[in-house]
Order: structure tokens, then sequence, then C-alpha cells
């Protein structure tokens, strides 16, 4: 895996709302020293974007494929893109 910094989104599915799955994830990812956001999606999925070093967003990659533990995760769609350094902490969206 390359070095450096970069952003990760992910698409998480399975039972993942109702689960605490956000704070958790908001939780790992301060943890971690990544910024960006987790939300709900109207489909049942929970979207994440990140941004930080590649070494800690894996770590978060590997984490939300368990998720907490009352979640199911069925899937993880990852995608990697280019750091845009727009984010100053972790948040939870609506």
């Amino acid at each position: 895996m390359e070095t450096g910094r970069a952003r990760l989104r992910l698409l998480v599915e399975g039972v993942v709302q109702g689960v605490g799955y956000r704070y958790h994830a908001r939780r790992e990812a301060r943890a971690l020293g990544l910024t960006g956001w987790v939300r709900n999606l109207p489909d049942g999925r929970v979207e994440l974007l990140a941004e930080g070093p590649r070494e800690a967003l894996a770590s978060l990659l590997a984490w939300s494929r368990r998720g907490p533990p009352a979640a199911e995760v069925a899937g993880v769609e990852p995608r990697w893109e280019p750091e845009a350094g727009e984010f100053s902490g972790f948040e939870v969206r609506p």
C-alpha cells in the first residue's frame, strides 16, 4: 500500500443502522487521528468519509468490516481518493 495521506469513502451494508455504528465509527476514527464524517443513508447503509494517513485509514477499513458488537456487516465497498484536506474533525452527520 502506498504511504502518505489519502481519503477513503466507505459504503457499509447489513444491520448497520440502529446499532450505534456511526458513533462507534466516530470514536474509532478519532482514536486513529482521522477527519471526516459518517452518516446513515435512506437505503439502510452507512456512508463514511475519512481522511488521514493511509495506515490509519486501512485500520478504519478493517474495523468497518466488523463494526460495533450489535452490527452485522454484510459488506463494505471502499473507494480510495486523493486527500482534499477539507475537514478539521470527525463528526456524525444526520
